[in-house]
């Protein structure tokens, strides 16, 4: 029987790569975003609606039980950047709740929810993935905001790898680099700039089949003695060097 995964912010970007990855590998498929009318891959069950909401949040798993019955992997990839970039000392409280109810609260809170439903369920191999950042270890001050909600989101992960490990539910995390999607298509010229000054090892942009890729490694159980990990998929910025 095939597993069941739902995938946050799949509509677009490494969402929609996680989508795509993740069926190829003969997962069904759950996507919630925001979207009215996604070009999704055929089988895909789309959920309308924000990760923010708690009664989206139900309807989302609800729909998946639903249409499958159990769900097994969470991938809670949905975030999202501040409306406007402010320095950290002009930032206002309206931009952190909004990042922080998305990025972080959000997430939680899902991730609560789908892991009372898998251990209720109890079938093997289920995981949790959850997308953060380079910015969870990185100083960004004009969008301080972000850095906060993906530093969270880490220790979400220990919190839930930490507390699931009892059921064998693996609960990782992903911290992209520089990838190449709507978020970073405003910056495009400012990480062209950098990239080709030698910022990165691996001297490209990243792609979201890249972040994909590695999720799906997390979610089929190849890795299945590793919880509570982050991964940076970055092309080498974690490197510190001379």
């Amino acid at each position: 029987m095939s597993k069941t995964a739902i995938v946050t912010g799949g509509t677009g970007g490494i969402g929609l790569a996680t989508v795509k990855e993740l069926q190829s590998r003969g997962f069904n498929v759950v996507c919630v975003d925001l979207r009215d009318d996604p070009v999704l891959p055929e089988g895909v069950v789309y959920v309308k609606g924000s990760v923010a909401d708690a009664a989206d949040r139900q309807k989302v798993l609800d729909e998946a039980v639903k249409a499958f019955g159990k769900v097994h992997v969470l991938v809670n990839v949905a975030g999202v950047a501040p409306r406007v970039r402010r320095d950290l000392l002009e930032m206002t409280e309206e931009s952190y709740d909004f990042v922080m109810d998305i990025n972080t609260k959000g997430l939680l809170f899902l991730s609560q929810l789908v892991a009372n439903h898998m251990i209720a369920h109890g079938e093997p191999g289920c995981a949790m993935v959850n997308i953060s950042s380079m910015s969870a270890y990185t100083s960004s001050i004009s969008r301080g905001e972000y850095c906060i909600s993906k530093a969270g989101v880490s220790m979400i992960t220990k919190l839930f790898a930490d507390r699931l490990a009892e059921y064998n539910i693996t609960v990782n995390e992903i911290r992209p680099g520089i990838i190449h999607t709507g978020m970073t298509e405003t910056v495009k010229a400012k990480y062209d700039a950098l990239i080709d000054g030698g910022l990165l090892p691996i001297k490209r942009w990243g792609e979201p089949e890249d972040i994909a890729k590695a999720v799906a490694v997390l979610c089929t159980g190849e890795l299945g003695y590793t919880t509570g990990q982050s991964i940076d998929v970055d092309g080498g910025f974690h490197i510190q060097r001379l």
